[in-house]
């Protein structure tokens, strides 16, 4: 949880300094002169839209669709996974034994 409040802290410090700039940059263009009005473009005229024939083909005009090729009945079979023999017993870990004592004069 301390670390969110941390994260919380540096994460509104950021946001109140870019929010310095971006009100700083504002009043930077608000004090600029006025720029001069934008010319207006010439307009062109587009050319006709093409017309469409009202006689579309009919269904009947158009070939069928090729027919899925029939799928074989008999598979072949699966090849078998072979056996892995599976210890029953758990061999012992020898444990280390602690160093000895050092012994005192």
């Amino acid at each position: 949880m301390p670390s969110f409040n941390c994260f919380l802290l540096a994460f509104c410090m950021a946001l109140s300094f870019s929010s310095i700039n971006v009100c700083r940059a504002a009043r930077h263009l608000q004090q600029l002169p006025q720029l001069p009005p934008i010319p207006t473009l010439p307009t062109t005229t587009l050319p006709p839209m093409p017309t469409i024939p009202a006689a579309l083909p009919k269904p009947g005009a158009i070939p069928p669709l090729p027919s899925l090729p029939s799928l074989p009945t008999n598979l072949p079979p699966l090849p078998s996974m072979p056996s892995i023999p599976i210890p029953t017993t758990i061999p012992s870990i020898p444990f280390l034994s602690p160093p000895p004592a050092p012994s005192s004069p």
